[in-house]
């Protein structure tokens, strides 16, 4: 009696274990994978010791004897070519392409000017938002007090128009048009108000009549009345808040995305955060170096109009350099297919955001971490900068402040963001989202303990050589140091996480209503808190104890909202992984074995084989 491999069912045992069909791999790579195989040789052994020579044809599955037929599992098929590290199963080599430092070329030509392009634009960035604190907060006429009601009626208004005006453009340019067309704009007025507007200040701010509308409206509205007095200062305010949301984030952000695949971000986007907190400290320390230039003039002449001259030279030219990084990469780089089919993003308005939002727990817990913080930060920052205007009167003096400022920004984020990756591992999304919320808690109450309280503790103070005033000046730069570092490394990666085990439609629809009403409503809801404390009390100085309990409300919501994303968080990332291997054992296909009618198991890969025509092939 032959012994030989039967198949009965899916994938039987042979009868007698001992007796196995002898193959050579490379036979049974050959048999695999050659769309033409030539007659090759395969031998089994029967019952009385002696081999049988057996010829193999193209259209054969398997060989036998005596009718029979024997077939291999693509299983075991698979082993044996693998044995010999070549392909399996018509798997072709994937061409390697040229490295450099383990990065390969064309992703080199990308990453490199991308990253140039987010340095050039953080850099910039940093050297506008100190300077529009100082323009607003120490001309004459104005106060820290200005800045709440800059952020409602001016900026959030202009931030809406300008998104209208985008809107109604990105339907009628190309992108690279609309990029020109957006950011030429920018750099025109920087480079006008340093050599043009500034030093016309004088002759175009209408002084006399916000005096005589002061004197009637009282020293409460002197906040609003300094958006008239100083509006051309205010117009640059807007402009460089404008400059971080549209340049940094739409601009920059949409282009890295449209040409970067999904593996690629992963890599390198990371090291664009390093990389803009280099920006920040390079930025901070020119800052720091045109502020002092007034030292070396002589007397008479504006120290702060030549130091405004030379950061808006830096300013320009950081911007056509990022003009010509953009135009570079889309001529010598090529874009990614998948940019091309990817669906437009739907647009969403305010209505349909805020329906959206109060339809999803998910969501709305997403929200309030967005605006909880834009509230928080806002109710602290406002109030350390009226301090620190107290302590440096001086334009030249308040920007080398915030200069050195934006360096320790820098330093600090940077060393944030090289421990973000262990607290994420070791500790997980939920209490890397905790972090910074109880970081600008703690400082928070720091820094309203010190102005609440600096009479008693103003003896203890001068033993080391501080007023309370610089103390508070340097606790409130400490607060916002590392509530902003806590922010760039841990806050802003837990937020984009938080929309990635989310289905395409919520994700999508999540991210545009959070972007529409989410945003703007966390950086002016601080402000119009701020203002009705200031008509009510008269002062900042003067709601301090309650803007501090305002705090406290706000920072507990926030880590109340932290808490139950992380629930749904863990569950949904749970359901993800569940289904990748639900998918992967999907993408896995069992051969299906049928038993024909001579009592044989006949193995096929292709579905579509007739009966007829599989028995033709086996005989």
């Amino acid at each position: 009696m032959e012994a030989v491999l039967q198949t009965r069912g899916l994938l039987s045992l042979p009868t007698n274990p001992k007796n196995r069909v002898l193959l050579q791999p490379n036979s049974l790579k050959h048999r695999f994978l050659s769309l033409k195989p030539k007659a090759l040789n395969g031998s089994s052994l029967n019952s009385n010791g002696f081999s049988k020579i057996n010829s193999f044809s193209s259209k054969v599955n398997g060989f036998g004897q005596n009718g029979k037929n024997l077939f291999i599992c693509k299983a075991e098929a698979a082993a044996a070519a693998s044995s010999d590290g070549q392909p399996v199963f018509g798997e072709i080599e994937v061409e390697k392409k040229p490295k450099i430092l383990g990065i390969e070329i064309d992703t080199m030509k990308k990453i490199l000017p991308l990253g140039l392009m987010f340095f050039c634009i953080l850099f910039n960035y940093t050297i506008l938002r100190d300077t529009k604190d100082v323009l607003v907060v120490t001309a004459k006429g104005s106060s820290a007090e200005i800045i709440p009601f800059l952020k409602t009626w001016v900026n959030l208004p202009m931030a809406i128009g300008f998104m209208l005006l985008y809107t109604k453009l990105s339907n009628v340019l190309s992108k690279q048009a609309l990029f020109y067309t957006v950011i030429l704009p920018f750099i025109a007025f920087f480079g006008a108000f340093g050599f043009v507007l500034y030093p016309l200040s004088n002759y175009i701010h209408p002084e006399a009549f916000a005096d005589k509308l002061l004197n009637v409206l009282g020293p409460r509205f002197l906040g609003p009345l300094a958006i008239i007095r100083i509006w051309s200062f205010c117009l640059f305010y807007v402009m460089a808040e404008l400059w971080g949301s549209v340049v940094v984030s739409v601009l920059f952000w949409g282009f890295a995305n449209q040409i970067t695949t999904v593996d690629e971000a992963k890599r390198f986007y990371p090291l664009f955060g390093l990389g803009a907190n280099v920006a920040l400290i390079f930025s901070g320390r020119t800052v720091k170096y045109f502020s002092n230039m007034r030292k070396n003039l002589g007397p008479g002449v504006d120290g702060w109009a030549i130091s405004l001259k030379g950061m808006m030279s830096i300013v320009v030219i950081m911007g056509f350099a990022i003009c010509f990084l953009y135009w570079w990469t889309n001529n010598f780089v090529p874009l990614p297919e998948r940019s091309i089919k990817k669906k437009k993003k739907p647009k969403m308005g305010t209505m349909e955001s805020l329906k959206f939002l109060v339809s999803s727990r998910y969501i709305r817990d997403l929200a309030t971490l967005v605006v909880a913080y834009g509230i928080s930060i806002n109710l602290v920052e406002v109030t350390w900068k009226s301090k620190l205007k107290a302590q440096f009167p001086s334009p030249n003096e308040y920007s080398s402040f915030m200069g050195d400022f934006s360096t320790a920004t820098g330093i600090a984020t940077f060393i944030m963001m090289l421990l973000s990756q262990y607290i994420f591992d070791k500790y997980g999304w939920g209490v890397a989202a905790k972090i910074t919320p109880t970081v600008l808690l703690l400082t928070g109450v720091g820094f309203f303990s010190l102005l609440l309280f600096g009479g008693p503790i103003a003896p203890g103070l001068a033993a080391i050589g501080m007023t309370p005033l610089l103390a508070a000046v340097y606790v409130g730069a400490m607060q916002n140091i590392f509530s902003k570092s806590a922010k760039y490394s841990l806050f802003d990666p837990c937020k984009e996480m938080a929309y990635i085990p989310l289905d395409e439609d919520t994700k999508v629809k999540g991210k545009a209503a959070i972007d529409v009403v989410c945003n703007p409503l966390g950086k002016s809801g601080g402000a119009l808190i701020q203002q009705f404390m200031i008509l009510t009390f008269g002062s900042l100085a003067n709601s301090t104890p309650y803007l501090g309990g305002v705090l406290l409300v706000i920072v507990l919501a926030w880590l109340g909202a932290a808490k139950s994303l992380d629930t749904q968080f863990t569950a949904l990332r749970k359901e993800e992984e569940l289904e990748k291997e639900m998918e992967r054992a999907a993408a896995v296909k069992i051969p299906v074995v049928s038993e024909n009618d001579g009592g044989n198991g006949s193995f096929s890969s292709d579905s579509s084989v007739s009966p007829s025509e599989a028995s033709s092939r086996n005989n």
